[in-house]
């Protein structure tokens, strides 16, 4: 989906197209019946994967009010019925385990958020996380080693976009994103 599609804000963040079409790809959806997005933001992961799979049920956490307010008009806007906005600060209580977690934003709490990502997935469930930040990557890869967590996936994603300049054009560059994808072990608790 063309991130212009979004409602978005001056200051809520959103996950940019192609990251969400690589986040998407690597949280196997079509096997997974519940995805929690954490720090869903303008909600566009929430929104894409709910549209793409009717059936999946989405949990969109967000703890900005700015971000909660578009979450909600945009989950309106899609008609998108299978999604639940809990407001809060991850980690929160869920309702029931998850066959995929994504994480958006961590909010400060990463190694808390990864170890509570852990024990929302059923055995066998994705956790696919996306940074921007350099120090936030080395923290997530480091605790994910520590803790065991075998088949780390990590890629860096350099996008940039035809835009035009006076007579001609040049490729803008986004900012490089991170993404790790890694998947719950079955001796995992």
């Amino acid at each position: 989906m063309k991130d212009e599609l979004f409602l978005r804000g001056e200051t809520v963040p959103m996950t940019k197209e192609a990251v969400r079409a690589l986040a998407l790809t690597k949280l196997e959806l079509h096997r997974a019946s519940h995805l929690i997005d954490v720090g869903a933001g303008t909600g566009s992961v929430s929104i894409e994967a709910a549209l793409l799979f009717p059936s999946l049920r989405v949990t969109a956490i967000e703890r900005n009010p700015a971000a909660l307010q578009l979450l909600a008009e945009n989950r309106q806007h899609f008609a998108c019925r299978n999604i639940a906005i809990l407001p809060g600060v991850a980690p929160l209580p869920v309702a029931d385990k998850a066959d995929a977690v994504f994480m958006g934003g961590s909010g400060g709490h990463l190694t808390s958020l990864i170890d509570w990502s852990l024990r929302q997935l059923h055995p066998g469930g994705r956790l696919v996380m996306t940074f921007i930040l350099m120090e936030n990557l080395h923290t997530a890869l480091a605790h994910l080693q520590q803790i065991g967590v075998q088949d780390i996936d990590c890629l860096q994603m350099q996008v940039s976009a035809l835009t035009p300049l006076g007579s001609g054009h040049y490729f803008k560059p986004n900012n490089p994103v991170f993404v790790i994808a890694c998947q719950k072990e079955e001796h995992h608790v």
